[in-house]
């Protein structure tokens, strides 16, 4: 005789934990924050550039503050991670102590100039060591494991990806060092703002692509 099911014996699958296959990966812009990711990390910028050119440093260097504090407590509020809430708080208060520090309006974007250097030479240097940092943070964060790096075919896609992360970083560093040294902040502003995300989006689907391929590539081959 059947046993009747009843809500004790039968076993729901919630839908949060469907299928790894079912689920839908993550976009670039979706790992970035968002569309509300892209604009929180503009906002800062934008207001810096246009209190500096209309009221001075100080009005500039305390309404960035302002907005960063603002996005990160509507973060909060939101209940969304804690990290990008402080890490953009202290981001743009470094940048503007340095600023007001010097006295120098160009000098909020010193800082960030310099770490487009080092990003370039790291993720260089990554592919010079045979450890492409595209392959290493995308399999690390996705819980893939690490058979990509024994297989040359994987690496070397991944090597394109980190390469052009390296490429996206150094030229970044070139622009904004110019503008810098020309002392033209509201340029300043611009290319950080257009070199910023959107560029490092495009540079994502890169590594997209190398882990697709990869992943296909991983597949084909025995076991």
């Amino acid at each position: 005789m059947n046993t009747p099911r009843t809500e004790e014996t039968m076993t729901l699958t919630p839908p949060q934990q469907a299928p790894a296959h079912r689920r839908k990966q993550a976009t670039p812009l979706d790992q970035m924050g968002g569309t509300r990711g892209l604009v929180y990390s503009t906002l800062p910028v934008v207001t810096f550039v246009a209190a500096n050119g209309a009221r001075g440093l100080r009005t500039a260097t305390i309404a960035a503050m302002a907005v960063a504090v603002g996005i990160g407590v509507e973060r909060l509020w939101r209940k969304e991670s804690v990290q990008p809430a402080l890490g953009g708080v202290f981001g743009v208060a470094v940048a503007a102590g340095v600023s007001w520090y010097t006295g120098s309006a160009k000098d909020y974007f010193l800082i960030g100039i310099w770490a487009s250097l080092g990003g370039a030479l790291l993720f260089l240097a990554s592919v010079l060591a045979r450890r492409p940092l595209a392959g290493v943070l995308w399999n690390a964060a996705t819980g893939h494991g690490d058979a990509w790096r024994t297989d040359p075919v994987s690496r070397r896609y991944y090597d394109i990806a980190t390469l052009v992360l390296a490429t996206v970083f150094g030229a970044r560093f070139a622009v904004q060092l110019y503008l810098y040294e020309a002392d033209e902040v509201g340029s300043l502003g611009v290319a950080k703002v257009v070199m910023g995300y959107p560029l490092l989006g495009l540079a994502l689907l890169v590594v997209a692509w190398a882990a697709r391929k990869s992943k296909h590539r991983l597949a084909t081959l025995p076991a």
